[in-house]
């Protein structure tokens, strides 16, 4: 670690002893003095925030107030607006820059530290310039993070105003919860020739709502861009210091730790401030639904008929109408009220229990994320194969009551039960175990993803139900079980042809190239294994398990993700960097084509350290000559071996350490069908399998080192990442 690192760390220590310190005085401390100021400047200061000691709850809600202008706790980051609601701090972000001209380097690096605050992620890390690249990194809790960004242009004529995607312009999306981050900018060239138009690389974070690129930032950039910070008490709700009229709300724990306060319905104010919160007078404030008379009444109002009359007074219910018979209306209404009290009595129950229902269903819909998926849904651009959602009575009717009877699968994700709707025909419901609150993404993602594929090879999506506490899935449903269950149950396994393995193989690589290249955006599956791919009765491939999907967008070819996946089929590359890619789903189905190969599960326990991983073990037999030794016994045949091989060699490339030396799914799929289609035909004429042979032998790749010849000749297909290239050669040059 460098000394500028050492120095980060230092101040970040002493910052967080220091937020210690204050929260410890936090659990005692008062409301604000009388007196303390409401503003600086033009900018209301509220409470908790102060511009004293005496004023605000605790350091975290220092805002100093210099000559009418707010700035964030000591900082020179000036605030621009502060919201109680949604808990937001709204600043002036300072800009990294390079400058060709410049060889400040405190220009250059820009560093924020939040303490209990964290930078909301409806932000994005922008770069502008024409030869740029810029860096963040930062901290989540204790773990780091970091990203990057590059723009590129030739002038000022080739680029778009109001585009951001690397052409004078780059944003990335920054994830939730930093508290900390460190901004560097960087130019790759020194290009004094083209001063006029782009002197520097500017680098910032900015609220995505609040920025749209111009031409003219290339040159210079004049006004200050507005960031947001989440901010949050640090504490729980079992000592909150809400006042009264208001109620106390959790924090994620993620994007702002801690609690918020909030007026309860009917009143406004300032819910921290101990008589804070005020009730609204609506008949005021002529927001009530009355026809005739409101009365306000506290935290709420009442509408009321005018004299004479009778009815509800509420505009669009049954409204007033006159009391013609006064003394036959109160007699009637008397002798009516006692048969409907015995008849209410008996209806009571069951109206207060349906009630009830119906709020835990309007909940659990919100908690499992129904919102976010119908905006998801909503930006299909009105696509025509739209998934159902389906109530809680049909998937209990369909599956009896999710009976012990119709459970078809269980594992670590939870429950797969069988269910048959009313037409007959059969669904697979997919029924988590817990409730994880931090899954409901990656559930909208399953949906989203499997929605928008159309594809024979991939179980079809037919909807979902989010009205339960445990969000479900429902699928159609594929008969013949996992290809798991085929390769490694002993019952199952001889059903696995040599035949029947090749197709299998060939239908997952070609639905893995629809996924990578023809699907609308491309998608990476990230966990693709044996058992999540299905078989129906004709032993027809069926991709399942979407919930760890990526969507690509076409202009990037890589993403940095938090890795996800199963160990055995994870890819390597993938695992040390973080930078997903479609190869890492080409290194997943080479496991798997050599689990078709060797009957052999991708984790061996029972095998030394080093030959534990099955794709490891298999390279390793290779470069043996221990091929056909390796082989599940009932697969090889003297007809077939030479296939083998070339199925075993195609299994090696998908294996490399280095993504881009693997081939795509594109390239494997199409020299997949091609076996298929040539053993087919030597299956449907038999003189034809020589020829056959021979003509392939010639066309034998320099791949076949594999099976005993020296590595050396082989040759290599190297993949070249300019971008990265070029930053770890620029990284040290600057302007």
């Amino acid at each position: 670690m460098g000394l500028r690192g050492m120095r980060y760390r230092i101040i970040a220590l002493v910052a967080v002893l220091l937020a210690v310190v204050d929260a410890t005085a936090t659990v005692a401390a008062a409301k604000p003095e009388p007196g303390c100021p409401d503003s600086c400047g033009n900018v209301s200061i509220p409470y908790p925030f102060g511009t004293s000691p005496e004023c605000f709850l605790n350091n975290d809600f220092f805002i100093k107030c210099d000559n009418s202008t707010a700035f964030f706790r000591n900082s020179t980051i000036p605030v621009v607006n502060i919201t109680i609601d949604d808990g937001g701090l709204h600043v002036t972000n300072p800009r990294a820059r390079d400058c060709y001209d410049s060889v400040l380097e405190k220009d250059r690096w820009r560093w924020l530290y939040l303490s209990n605050f964290t930078i909301n992620n409806r932000n994005k890390f922008t770069v502008i310039g024409c030869d740029s690249y810029a860096y963040i990194r930062g901290y989540i809790g204790n773990r780091s993070y970091f990203g990057g960004c590059t723009s590129w242009c030739d002038s000022d004529d080739s680029v778009t105003n109001g585009s951001c995607v690397g052409f004078g312009c780059c944003q990335v999306e920054i994830p939730k919860g930093l508290n900390e981050i460190n901004i560097t900018a960087y130019s790759y060239y020194n290009h004094t020739d083209v001063s006029s138009f782009n002197p520097c690389t500017y680098a910032f974070v900015v609220e995505e709502s609040k920025f749209s690129f111009s031409s003219t930032y290339l040159s210079n950039i004049t006004e200050d861009f507005p960031m947001v910070i989440d901010w949050a008490i640090n504490g729980t709700c079992t000592e909150h210091l809400c006042g009264e009229n208001a109620w106390c709300n959790k924090t994620d724990g993620t994007t702002y730790p801690g609690y918020r306060c909030h007026c309860n319905q009917g009143y406004e104010g300032n819910p921290y401030l101990s008589n804070g919160c005020q009730d609204i007078d609506e008949c005021a404030q002529k927001t009530h639904n009355c026809t005739h008379n409101c009365v306000n009444e506290i935290g709420s109002f009442t509408c009321r008929c005018p004299k004479g009359q009778h009815g509800d007074g509420v505009r669009g219910g049954n409204g007033c109408t006159p009391n013609l018979f006064p003394v036959l209306t109160v007699t009637l209404g008397v002798g009516i009220s006692i048969v409907l009290m015995l008849m209410s009595c008996s209806w009571l129950y069951l109206v207060l229990k349906k009630r009830k229902l119906i709020k835990i269903k309007e909940k659990f819909f919100q908690q499992n994320g129904g919102f976010l998926l119908q905006q998801q849904l909503s930006q299909r651009n009105g696509s025509s194969d739209t998934a159902k959602i389906f109530t809680t009575e049909e998937l209990q009717k369909a599956t009896n009551n999710y009976a012990e009877d119709r459970i078809i699968g269980r594992g670590g994700f939870g429950t797969v039960f069988i269910g048959f709707l009313t037409d007959n025909s059969a669904i697979a419901i997919k029924k988590s175990k817990i409730v994880d609150q931090s899954q409901v993404e990656q559930f909208v993602n399953e949906v989203v993803v499997l929605s928008q594929i159309n594809h024979r090879n991939v179980v079809r999506l037919l909807g979902c139900c989010l009205e339960t506490e445990v969000p479900l899935l429902v699928y159609e449903f594929v008969s013949n079980g996992t290809l798991f269950e085929h390769i490694h149950n002993k019952e199952k396994f001889l059903a696995l042809s040599w035949e029947n393995r090749l197709k299998i193989a060939a239908e997952i690589a070609e639905v893995l190239s629809y996924l990578h290249s023809a699907a609308s955006t491309p998608i990476i599956h990230r966990d693709v294994k044996s058992s999540n791919i299905l078989l129906d009765d004709n032993y027809t491939a069926k991709v399942s398990d979407f919930g760890a999907s990526k969507l690509v967008p076409m202009d990037e070819t890589q993403l940095s993700t938090m890795v996800q996946g199963t160990l055995g089929y994870l890819d390597p590359e993938y695992l040390h960097t973080s930078q997903l890619t479609e190869k890492s789903d080409v290194y997943s189905f080479g496991v798997v084509l050599v689990e078709l190969l060797t009957g052999k599960k991708a984790l061996l326990f029972d095998r030394p350290e080093e030959h534990r991983s099955l794709a490891n073990y298999f390279l390793s037999s290779l470069n043996e000559n221990c091929f056909f030794e390796i082989l599940e016994n009932h697969v090889v045949t003297d007809e077939n071996k030479e296939k083998l091989k070339e199925v075993g060699n195609l299994a090696a490339r998908c294996l490399r350490v280095k993504g881009d030396e693997r081939p795509t799914m594109k390239e494997v799929a199409m020299e997949l069908e091609g076996l298929r289609r040539m053993q087919k035909r030597c299956w449907d004429n038999p003189e034809l399998n020589a020829e056959a042979e021979s003509v392939h032998l010639l066309a034998e790749t320099n791949d076949a080192y594999y099976f005993g010849h020296d590595s050396t000749s082989a040759t290599n297909v190297a993949g070249y990442d300019s971008l990265k290239d070029q930053i770890l050669v620029a990284i040290d040059d600057g302007r």
